[in-house]
């Protein structure tokens, strides 16, 4: 195992299988992007409302969103990079509102389990800087999206 994955499931409305899927696809996806072994992630899921309060909280938009990122790699001002020694490499959290994923899946006329592992594949390159704020940078994110979910066997 590459990544050691902390789960938690606020909804507990996810059965064994479709956890076992996300942390599978985070597997799959760390070692597509040779991400060193030891690393760490977490991924919570959430309910519309509780996904809307920390979106609220954290990027000042009072709405559900289906997934959010807190990569705990970036930099602010100010801070030092700590580097070296024997830490694992936490790369940060990864919050799905399973209420908007299942929403999302009916509107795309795909199952449940693709939407949640596209929204958990998103979140993931995320946290490693991948963005999609102009145009290029959403083709090249959208791009690994969808070579990591096909290699996976995940497709639409």
């Amino acid at each position: 195992m590459v990544l050691d994955v902390d789960f938690l499931d606020e909804t507990n409305s996810l059965d064994e299988e479709t956890s076992k899927l996300s942390e599978k696809l985070l597997q799959f996806s760390a070692k597509q992007e040779n991400i060193p072994n030891g690393s760490e992630v977490s991924v919570t899921f959430v309910t519309n409302s509780r996904i809307q309060e920390i979106n609220r909280e954290y990027r000042d938009k009072d709405v559900p969103t289906d997934v959010l990122s807190f990569a705990l790699e970036e930099m602010g001002e100010d801070e030092v990079a700590i580097t070296g020694g024997n830490m694992p490499r936490v790369l940060g959290d990864i919050i799905i509102s399973v209420e908007r994923a299942k929403e999302q899946a009916e509107d795309y006329g795909h199952s449940f389990e693709r939407e949640l592992g596209f929204l958990t594949v998103h979140g993931f390159l995320h946290l490693l800087g991948y963005d999609h704020m102009t145009e290029e940078d959403e083709k090249e994110m959208f791009g690994r999206q969808k070579e990591i979910l096909d290699a996976f066997g995940l497709e639409r």
